[in-house]
């Protein structure tokens, strides 16, 4: 088996180095690639990664203009080879050496996704104040919209069987691809876990780009994406029926 993690760069010159070097070394219990998509850096991001040293099957690819997380992830799913897919960040919020926990339901084929939860009980959590509120306010909405019950939506740690992400159509920008998906899966017959994570803010001196207006959009999406959107328009139809409810005709 093979995991391939997406990772998103947008300006990261100041810690991308030491990130990589990180990323690169992390050994799992599984094969991995990188596919990291450059987001049309102004600094010197893309040249850091086209100068580092990979050991691990990198895949590097620049969009030829900003476009957005949510654009960047969804060319990563385009070009993953793995039986597992998941988002990694290009900074030091999240911590990868608990990727290989996360992702060990999903090889033992106990779960189809994982989500890695910032507010599950864990040694080492770290919240600001008002960016704590929101993510807590939209995650239940989400629940409340899409039947699920998550303690953390909007986390980056997201893992999925390829099979299954590789065959649901995504069409949001910047920071929309948390509500999307978790919406688009809610209406599958898949099995999800969570499990605690640690965690560690930056603050926006420190590069944190997500705003106010990520979290107006989110409210969008979330209504939308539960309520508005139909199945038949977004699942492709080489998605295996196993997911599909057996009172649902959506293919």
């Amino acid at each position: 088996m093979k995991i391939s993690l997406i990772i998103p760069v947008y300006n990261e010159e100041a810690n991308l180095h030491q990130f990589l070097s990180i990323i690169d070394s992390l050994e799992f219990s599984i094969e991995k690639e990188l596919i990291i998509i450059d987001d049309c850096s102004i600094d010197a991001s893309n040249h850091i990664l086209n100068e580092f040293p990979f050991r691990s099957a990198v895949v590097i690819l620049r969009q030829p203009v900003n476009q957005g997380k949510g654009a960047a992830i969804r060319l990563g799913i385009e070009k993953a080879t793995g039986d597992i897919i998941g988002v990694q960040d290009a900074d030091f919020e999240y911590n990868p050496a608990d990727i290989d926990q996360l992702i060990l339901p999903i090889i033992a084929n106990k779960a189809d996704i994982v989500y890695g939860s910032r507010y599950k009980k864990s040694g080492e959590q770290v919240h600001r104040t008002y960016h704590y509120l929101v993510n807590r306010f939209l995650t239940l909405l989400s629940n409340l919209l899409s039947g699920l019950y998550l303690t953390d939506m909007e986390t980056c740690y997201k893992f999925f069987k390829s099979e299954i992400l590789q065959n649901i159509q995504l069409t949001s920008e910047r920071f929309g691809f948390e509500p999307e998906i978790t919406a688009k899966i809610a209406r599958l017959k898949v099995r999800i876990h969570e499990y605690p994570i640690s965690y560690y803010p930056r603050n926006y001196d420190q590069g944190k780009k997500i705003t106010w207006k990520d979290g107006v959009a989110a409210l969008w999406y979330i209504v939308y994406f539960n309520l508005i959107a139909h199945p038949s328009n977004y699942l492709r139809p080489s998605l295996d029926r196993k997911y599909i409810p057996v009172s649902k005709n959506w293919l």
